[in-house]
């Protein structure tokens, strides 16, 4: 063997090494190039791919395309590089700066280079793939982590959201939920760097009958390449957003939501590398989002436990005992005579007896009554009773005042008083105890609310009471209530209507 092909082979197999390392395709491809190059004393070497991003790659060696006139050949060789058995591209010679035509033996090397450099490429490729699979798993393990801890139901979602969004590398991470007419809606978003933040998405729904909504309600994630002109797209938020993944949050069968992760427009598109991986965090964060939403049922089913033998504990030592008070001082009254402040000193002690079994009776039935939650991941539903609604008043009047006022409810005040008479109830309620606020030396407010109150015209009526003992203001009475100094009390509005 002469010196010349023991050289040529020494170059090839240094190029053959140097296109193997490394796990960067853009680097091997440049490798490859200037390899080639090396070998054949092109004058013109340039690769072209499927990918925008790996088209183009010339040799420094070379410089820019040669002018329209290089010959064909054998003065041009193009020489394919496989990746996995299919084409990813070709890397393109022009003639030599001898204007010698390529031989067979410039052929077969660079084709030995383009082998290695599709094996390289294969490689890298699998490291990436195992590297956001990776990522992709300490993500969905971290959702979990954060669910199970005790987040609630708005910061579970929001958690979702916010971490895939850094996981796919997308510009909003969006979680939509069905709503009642079968549609579904943003519920929650993170975006930081979209105009107006997540405000601006929340509430964007997608109609009723979509082919996406289809797809995703049979379990299917829905891939789209530009979201502001493919036609499945809905939402008015669409035209802001290019490329994007829907990924059904399914647990047991059953979708409680979608998990959007669209990109800017002009982005590239998720490849498939970037998909598979995003379905399952998909699928363990849904999961995820059932079991923290069954362990809150958990504690919530204990706290109704504590609530209930509270109640029953109440109602069978306090209120008992209170009542047999008030019986043994009315008979004690009736038994024995007594002058007339003894007498009124009773009196004050059975009405003082009877108020608080009311109040105590008051407690023991808002403690029966369970407060009303949604499904995995939906925000509480407010409450729907008039007694729930008073005893929210006067729970947010409580923070201002810094007691709470002493509520009590007279009749079946859920079910016999309309829901516009409740409405206006609650605005003269709420007038009452701002004005209560507002007075100064206030210690103790009274809410009485009585279902069984007659007019003097005879008509049912409903009637609310609030009382106070603060002193240097006035009460915001309604147009058909009224105020009243009253003893012991600083202020006394009355405010009634008929039912």
């Amino acid at each position: 063997m002469t010196d010349a092909p023991r050289s040529r082979l020494a170059r090839l197999l240094e190029a053959v090494l140097d296109v193997g390392t490394g796990l960067d395709p853009r680097s091997t491809l440049q490798r490859l190039v200037d390899g080639a190059v090396e070998l054949t004393g092109a004058a013109h070497a340039e690769l072209s791919t499927g990918q925008e991003d790996l088209t183009g790659i010339r040799s420094p060696a070379t410089g820019p395309p040669g002018p329209p006139g290089v010959p064909e050949a054998p003065y041009r060789l193009r020489v394919p590089v496989r990746v996995e058995g299919e084409e990813f591209g070709a890397l393109h010679l022009a003639g030599r700066p001898d204007g010698a035509p390529f031989t067979a033996g410039d052929e077969q090397a660079v084709r030995v280079l383009a082998a290695q450099a599709g094996i390289a490429i294969g490689n890298a490729r699998l490291y990436e793939t195992a590297r956001q699979r990776e990522r992709w798993i300490e993500g969905a393990a971290a959702v979990t982590t954060a669910l199970l801890t005790g987040e609630a139901a708005d910061d579970a979602l929001t958690t979702v959201a916010e971490r895939a969004r850094l996981l796919a590398g997308a510009a909003a991470g969006v979680i939509l939920q069905p709503t009642e007419e079968g549609g579904m809606e943003i519920v929650t978003a993170s975006a930081p760097g979209e105009p107006g933040g997540p405000g601006a998405l929340v509430g964007a729904a997608i109609a009723p009958g979509s082919p996406v909504l289809d797809q995703l309600l049979a379990g299917e994630p829905v891939f789209v390449d530009d979201a502001a002109t493919d036609p499945r797209m809905t939402t008015p938020v669409r035209h802001r957003f290019g490329p994007g993944m829907l990924l059904p949050l399914r647990a047991s069968g059953h979708l409680i939501g979608t998990l959007a992760l669209p990109r800017r427009r002009g982005d590239r598109p998720y490849s498939d590398v970037e998909r598979l991986p995003a379905v399952t965090f998909a699928s363990q964060a849904a999961l995820a989002l059932v079991l923290a939403d069954a362990r809150r049922g958990r504690e919530r089913l204990a706290v109704y436990e504590d609530r209930d033998r509270i109640a029953r504990d109440l109602h069978d030592l306090v209120v008992q005992r209170l009542f047999a008070t008030g019986l043994m001082l009315e008979s004690t009254q009736r038994r024995h005579g007594a002058g007339d402040d003894v007498r009124e000193l009773l009196d004050r002690a059975v009405d003082e007896l009877r108020s608080t079994v009311q109040e105590v009776r008051t407690a023991i039935l808002a403690l029966q009554r369970h407060p009303r939650t949604g499904d995995a991941g939906v925000r509480p539903a407010p409450p729907v009773t008039l007694r729930d609604r008073v005893l929210r008043e006067t729970a947010a009047a409580a923070a201002l005042l810094g007691f709470p006022p002493s509520t009590r409810f007279t009749g079946a005040v859920d079910s016999r008083v309309p829901g516009p008479v409740a409405d206006r109830l609650l605005t003269a309620l709420r007038h009452a105890l701002t004005a209560a606020c507002r007075r100064h030396g206030a210690g103790r407010v009274e809410v009485a609310v009585d279902a069984t109150a007659t007019l003097p015209d005879g008509r049912d009526a409903v009637r609310l009471t609030v009382r106070d003992d603060g002193t240097d203001g006035e009460a915001d009475g309604e147009a058909d209530g009224g105020q009243a100094p009253d003893g012991g009390y600083g202020t006394t509005v009355t405010w009634e209507s008929p039912l």
